[in-house]
């Protein structure tokens, strides 16, 4: 089916030129209309897959237009035209539901690329419709797990997505899954046999990140004694994964969105900059809207970020995976260690269903493997996974079993269950990087590591994998 594309612009030497060089280059049918009001007449009368509007124009102008055709075509990919200096208003544009924004004067080749991207957002919005009728309820993809109807819609944004080039923003809170979605979508694109660079932006200091991410020359800096390549350069080619993105400073946001904005990067202490071919995937849980109306986060950076955004919903609204995700976790750590074989009790999934799971998918991981450790039959109680009827958190000392246990049997129990849920709640909190807990309990690496060994707790298995 041929591509169209409705300009709106009251310039008419402008509508014939972006007519006449358009068509051949998109290789679509281009219609065009003088007025907010002859567009809206053309949109009543045929679909388009897209509209190029001027938002400047006499009359109705191109924000009262986006205002019209988001209300009645809501999935309509827009694009808008501003005049040079003017792109406060073209960010309230796209905040409004523009796609994208280009300013005038723009060269030919720029304008082609950006309108083939939004072309590019139109047939991922059909294909999504396509991929609803047809999805199945599988339990697993791409390691993620659950069937619920939230979860069946990620599947389909990320299979959609994945197909594109497009930036995409994943939200949701710590540990439901953003480091697997992104994942998925490099699996399942055409990047899949390139490089996949992960970046854990809070973990890297400010004034380091910025090397890290562009590389350096010999002399930028005291200490840099030869040329480094950058972690975008390492990516070329394949897909950049900035995970936490909302606590980057204002500085590195900058030179973020011009990496967006022209695909080129520019080493510290180089003069020249060099172009890479970089598919980026962010993610954050915080509110970045909340971030920009403080000042900390940049509002055209976030609009840049946020083509195509993905928002996982917590476990807690998702409770019919519970089950599924127990199993698949229980049956994925008793491998890991050397305890095969285990079943959930009844008693236990009723608690796990009920609990609030403020750390979601990464907490439950926690007390599953808990639970395996603890247990010494071949189900797993709600004791074992150190939890009480309620779903709460902590066992007490009290309610451990020590009926027919030496003293000293009993102590190691009580202390093999102490280490697990203060070393485990640190890991979790540190995603497994054992220097950071040790910081934060006072103890030395080697000494938390040596108490890790004695009680296998493994620091992988912490570590932000869901």
């Amino acid at each position: 089916m041929e591509r169209s594309i409705l300009i709106v612009d009251d310039e008419l030497d402008m509508l014939q030129l972006l007519r006449r060089s358009l068509e051949p280059d998109l290789g679509c049918r281009v219609k065009t209309a003088s007025s907010g009001e002859k567009a809206l007449q053309l949109l009543s009368e045929r679909p388009f897959d897209l509209v190029l509007a001027d938002i400047k124009m006499p009359g109705m102008d191109g924000l009262e237009l986006l205002e019209l055709i988001k209300k009645d075509l809501p999935d309509l990919t827009v694009v808008m035209m501003t005049a040079y200096g003017r792109i406060e208003t073209a960010v309230t544009a796209m905040k409004n539901g523009a796609c994208d924004f280009i300013t005038k004067p723009f060269e030919h080749e720029t304008l082609v690329v950006r309108l083939e991207k939004a072309l590019e957002r139109t047939r991922l919005l059909r294909e999504n419709r396509r991929l609803q009728k047809e999805c199945g309820g599988a339990h697993v993809f791409q390691q993620i797990v659950g069937k619920s109807a939230a979860m069946q819609r990620v599947y389909e944004t990320i299979q959609m997505v994945a197909k594109t080039d497009l930036t995409v923003l994943i939200t949701g809170e710590s540990g439901t899954g953003k480091d697997l979605t992104a994942r998925a979508i490099h699996a399942l694109s055409r990047r899949s046999q390139q490089s996949y660079v992960a970046v854990n932006c809070p973990t890297v200091p400010e004034h380091i990140l910025e090397s890290e991410l562009f590389g350096y020359k010999k002399g930028a800096f005291t200490h840099a004694t030869q040329n480094k390549i950058g972690l975008f350069q390492e990516a070329h080619k394949g897909s950049i994964f900035l995970d936490e993105i909302g606590d980057i400073s204002p500085v590195i946001q900058t030179k973020l969105l011009r990496v967006l904005q022209e695909k080129e990067i520019k080493p510290l202490g180089d003069t020249r900059s060099v172009v890479v071919d970089v598919r980026i995937i962010a993610s954050t849980n915080q509110n970045l809207r909340e971030k920009i109306q403080k000042g900390e986060f940049r509002e055209d950076f976030f609009y840049r970020l946020n083509v195509v955004p993905i928002r996982l919903p917590p476990l807690r609204d998702r409770r019919e995976d519970i089950p599924l995700i127990a199993t698949h976790l229980l049956e994925k750590h008793g491998q890991k260690l050397n305890k095969p074989g285990k079943k959930i009790s009844s008693e236990l999934m009723e608690v796990l269903s009920k609990r609030k799971w403020e750390g979601n998918v990464r907490e439950m991981e926690n007390v599953i493997m808990r639970g395996i450790l603890f247990s010494e039959a071949d189900e797993i109680t709600h004791r074992d996974a150190g939890l009480n009827k309620k779903g709460d958190e902590g066992t007490k000392l009290a309610e451990i079993s020590f009926q027919g246990m030496l003293y000293k049997d009993a102590k190691e129990e009580t202390l093999k269950r102490f280490n697990f849920s203060y070393i485990g709640k640190l890991l979790t909190e540190n995603e497994g990087n054992v220097t950071q807990a040790a910081k934060h309990c006072g103890l030395e690496r080697q000494s938390l590591q040596q108490i890790m060994r004695r009680y296998g707790i493994r620091a992988d298995a912490f570590r932000n994998k869901t």
